[in-house]
């Protein structure tokens, strides 16, 4: 298959503009346009002389009147159209001056993020749909136990924040883990967090979980995707054939690691910061960076095309305190 030219890729740059209701700003594309009558995400093409971050204010402004203050890296993925390939640079837009209108007198709605998802919008942005649902943290527990502590813990980053867990059990029996993660699901659903569990898929269904996590062993062993699009499906993924595998079967978001060095295998191969971009430039997916992550290296991640960061031990000691652990969620939000 013919490669497309570099003259055939149209850079775009996007945004996902969230409002203090944690609203998401979508604009109506003009029936005359490629992909008109749909919604999408405001934003338009970048100039050979602008970076993408330029051209995101400048159409921001012409587009729907805001001046952007700030701003950083959502997901970049490429898109092949008929004809032409679109290379779309999404920004999330966290602070702004002005009120959104169309200043090109096309229609603009705010929509609550869970209702994306009803929207029709040009064949390249689910993704982006499912980037402007995730936050930028994915908690995964430590080995769970029926402890005071670790309902402590749990507790304590579900009240800072944290809405996305991944309930991880490696040494208990199956009657244990079933019976501890329908606790943990409780205890998620109540704080309006979503649990995947890392267990068969069928376990989400019959426990209540938000969805699953693939371990890389079972993403390999699957030919289509095992939920039905109601519940999340992650994997974890090493390499870009991972990746891909994972994309086939309609994978909603991954985790790649170990990124950097990690308490536990110090000694282990690491991605480092290329790698992971490396990674993420070949995802059309969401992607979390794992492995020696913390809050302090969320914004690094950003950088690197990451969606966020997963990490265990530095999120479960941070929910010691979820007083502290809520405001550096709220600055991590905030930008």
């Amino acid at each position: 298959m013919n490669q497309p030219t570099a003259e055939a890729v149209v850079h775009v740059a996007a945004a996902v503009i969230v409002d203090d209701a944690g609203r998401v700003l979508l604009a109506r594309r003009a029936p005359h346009r490629h992909q008109g009558g749909l919604w999408e995400f405001p934003g338009g093409k970048v100039e050979s002389h602008e970076t993408a971050r330029v051209a995101l204010a400048r159409e921001l402004y012409e587009e729907v009147g805001i001046i952007v203050e700030s701003a950083r890296p959502l997901i970049r993925l490429r898109h092949d159209y008929p004809g032409r390939t679109v290379l779309l640079d999404v920004w999330r837009v966290q602070a702004f001056n002005g009120e959104p209108h169309g200043r090109e007198g096309q229609p603009v709605e705010w929509v609550a993020v869970e209702e994306l998802t009803t929207r029709e919008f040009p064949a390249a942005n689910p993704s982006i749909v499912t980037a402007a649902r995730l936050p930028p943290v994915y908690l995964i527990t430590p080995e769970p136990s029926d402890s005071v502590e670790f309902w402590s813990r749990l507790e304590g980053a579900l009240a800072a924040g944290v809405r996305l867990v991944q309930f991880r059990a490696k040494q208990l029996d199956t009657s244990t883990q079933r019976c501890l993660a329908r606790r943990a699901i409780e205890l998620c659903r109540a704080a309006g967090a979503r649990l995947l569990l890392n267990a068969p898929p069928a376990w989400a269904e019959e426990l209540g979980a938000a969805g699953v996590h693939l371990t890389s062993s079972r993403l390999r062993g699957l030919t289509e995707r095992p939920l039905e699009r109601e519940f999340w499906v992650a994997a974890s993924c090493h390499t870009q054939a991972e990746l891909r595998h994972a994309q086939a079967i309609g994978v909603d978001f991954a985790v790649v690691g170990p990124v950097l060095p990690t308490a536990s295998h110090p000694t282990a191969p690491t991605l480092g910061w290329p790698g992971l971009r490396d990674l993420t430039e070949a995802a059309v997916m969401p992607v979390y960076a794992l492995g020696g992550m913390s809050l302090d290296t969320a914004p690094t991640s950003f950088v690197y095309g990451a969606q966020g960061i997963a990490a265990i031990s530095s999120l479960w000691q941070a929910a010691a305190d979820p007083v502290t652990l809520a405001a550096r969620l709220r600055q991590l939000a905030s930008g």
